[in-house]
């Protein structure tokens, strides 16, 4: 049979005990909770850490509490947000310190619009449960911000790198660079377009749009002609056109000869827009058909057919390269594209007039009303003027004149202070001009002037040698008066004290109610098991008389050995009754003796508690003291 588990080793569940420490500030081991999901949780807390790039957390010397505040502070840093809070982190901190930055830090995830809530007793309890997620979430964001500034710290650091240092390849780039441009000005100069033929004036004006399209891609050597679609679309027109009765001739014949006397039309009219050209001043080597006809004469019947024979092989040539031309289907739209273009010109333009006249006409109610406001203005100095006329007429001519004679005075002295500075600014500029000068043409310093400024180096030296003496004691005693404030951090304060002494007294209240009900179930226990053995004892023996009372009846001997039987029953009963009377007495007796020494207690009790409350107010007035005598001392 299996012992049975103790009483007394049972732990309240969900209970968290914070850590303790001892007046040397070293850790006081204390029960805490820990089941197999919290480990789990840690771990994958601090696998999250590594992953974001905290490393400290594989440090095996560290507490898991420095290792999930450090990372949820290196986190917050990372973040690069903007708060107004101070989350300096070290490693074997105080319960104060602690306390402070785990209240920091939950005051700052709100402003972060942290979707997960923390308290700051769950980050000193350990309770990795709820601190994974905000740990998840500040990982996930940490990891955010530093690829959001990647990118612009590695642009930031090439411009910084670009401007003190260069590369071999920026080098020969500048090098190369102004050859490359003057490469490029000397191509577009060369392939820039050029005017070859210029249209006469004398030829008359070009209605439509495609024929001055036309016009101005010839000025400058381009030639163009009709599509396939557009030939194929105008010879299926004729075809159409044709009547039903006629014969049809054969396909090739038909569009041979449609897409030939195409052909001919727009030769015809390139001839008749050529015709109407000049060449250039420096294309007059090459001659038109016009030039041809100019020089020559319009009676030159063979030469004009050599310049027309040799202008259909040059259009021969080059109908491949020739591009669209429009029916009269595409003509029309084109207008209509046009007219629509000049429709949406003329809105913007009436816009714009309304616009313009809006302004013209606020402009024009300013002006009217600052008009109106001048006329006023002017009204009333008229009426002031009158009124000064009438003081004038009515004061005295004598005191009038010395007023005026001391107002032009005054006029004069302020003109002539203005002169004056002005000539003192260009003397000043003058003066400087001259020292600028004289310090060019000198060169060098005297030697009077050398051995002063090696003297005051040489000062500067010295005093710059001291200075450093002085950092570096400085420092030192910065050192000193750290480690001291360390450990006088490492003392708990009175508060602490107090901190410590009321947990102590809650626990140990918790511990002594527990105690005393576990005591109640003990004594309940066995009080109801001596009950129950006594209980059996009666029933066996009120069987035992009741198996054997007819057979004690059936003879005299028996019955008198039954009744001597019971006889001996009573009287143990009786002796048993007397013990457990006795006992009784006994145990009251002893409960009387722990009463009064419990009294006596609660007695001494009283007495510390006035003895300590009286320490601690000459402890007050003390501190009050030493406060007064210190500023006494300090003036």
């Amino acid at each position: 049979m299996a012992a049975a588990p103790s009483v007394f080793h049972r732990v309240r569940t969900g209970s968290k005990i914070g850590a303790q420490y001892d007046q040397d500030g070293n850790l006081i081991q204390v029960e805490a909770r820990e089941d197999e999901e919290q480990s789990i949780k840690l771990a994958e807390i601090l696998e999250l850490l590594l992953a974001a790039g905290y490393f400290r957390a594989r440090i095996k010397g560290l507490s898991p509490f420095d290792k999930v505040v450090g990372g949820m502070t290196w986190c917050i840093t990372t973040c690069n947000f903007d708060i107004d809070v101070d989350l300096l982190f070290q490693e074997n901190s105080t319960i104060g310190q602690k306390i402070a930055l785990t209240e920091k830090i939950v005051s700052v995830l709100p402003k972060m619009k942290c979707p997960h809530r923390l308290e700051p007793h769950q980050i000193q309890g350990l309770d990795f449960i709820h601190i994974f997620p905000v740990i998840q979430w500040l990982v996930k964001r940490a990891i955010e911000t530093r690829e959001e500034m990647g990118d612009y710290v590695r642009v930031y650091s090439i411009s910084q790198f670009q401007k003190t240092h260069s590369l071999p390849e920026d080098e020969e780039l500048l090098q190369r660079k102004d050859e490359a441009v003057r490469t490029v000005l000397d191509v577009l100069e060369v392939y820039k377009p050029q005017r070859k033929y210029r249209r006469q004036r004398d030829a008359g004006e070009l209605l439509d749009e495609e024929s001055r399209v036309h016009s101005t891609l010839l000025e400058y050597g381009r030639r163009y002609g009709f599509s396939k679609q557009s030939k194929q679309g105008q010879v299926g027109e004729r075809k159409a056109s044709l009547p039903t009765g006629s014969q049809a001739a054969p396909p090739g014949m038909a569009e041979l000869s449609e897409e030939d006397h195409l052909q001919a039309v727009e030769e015809m009219r390139i001839t008749t827009l050529m015709n109407s050209m000049a060449a250039m001043a420096h294309e007059e080597g090459k001659l038109t058909a016009s030039a041809v006809g100019q020089i020559v004469g319009l009676q030159s019947e063979e030469i004009k057919q050599m310049v027309s024979e040799y202008a259909e092989k040059q259009s021969e040539l080059s109908s491949e390269e020739r591009s669209e031309r429009y029916g009269p289907l595409q003509q029309h739209r084109r207008a209509v594209g046009s007219l629509n273009k000049q429709i949406q010109q003329k809105t913007k333009q009436l816009e714009e007039l309304q616009a313009k006249y809006a302004e013209v006409k606020t402009g024009c109610d300013d002006a009217k009303s600052s008009l109106l406001e001048a006329t006023e203005h002017s009204k009333e100095l008229e009426k002031e003027l009158k009124c000064s006329d009438e003081m004038e007429e009515q004061a005295d001519c004598s005191l009038l004149e010395k007023l005026r004679a001391l107002v032009t005075t005054d006029e004069n002295l302020k003109q002539q202070e203005q002169e004056f500075r002005t000539h003192c600014r260009e003397e000043m500029v003058r003066l400087q001009q001259n020292i600028e000068e004289l310090k060019t043409v000198s060169g060098q310093d005297t030697e009077e002037e050398k051995e002063r400024n090696q003297l005051i180096d040489k000062q500067y030296n010295t005093d710059r040698e001291k200075l450093q003496k002085i950092r570096l004691l400085m420092a030192r005693r910065n050192r000193e008066i750290a480690i001291l404030q360390r450990k006088i951090d490492e003392v708990p304060s009175r508060a602490e004290l107090t901190q410590y002494q009321k947990r102590f007294i809650e626990l140990y209240s918790q511990v002594s109610a527990t105690h005393k009900e576990t005591k109640q179930f003990f004594t309940l226990y066995n009080t109801l098991d001596d009950k129950k053995v006594y209980l059996e004892k009666e029933v066996n023996l009120l069987n035992s008389i009741h198996d054997n009372f007819h057979q004690a009846m059936a003879s005299s001997a028996a019955k008198e050995q039954f009744l001597r039987q019971m006889e001996q029953i009573v009287e143990g009963i009786k002796q048993s009754r007397i013990k457990m009377e006795k006992k009784k007495q006994e145990n009251k007796m002893r409960r009387d003796q722990l009463n009064d020494e419990y009294l006596e207690l609660l007695d001494k009790q009283r007495l510390y508690f006035k003895t300590v409350k009286d320490f601690k107010e000459e402890c007050r007035k003390n501190e009050m003291l030493l406060s007064k005598l210190r500023a006494k001392g300090a003036c």
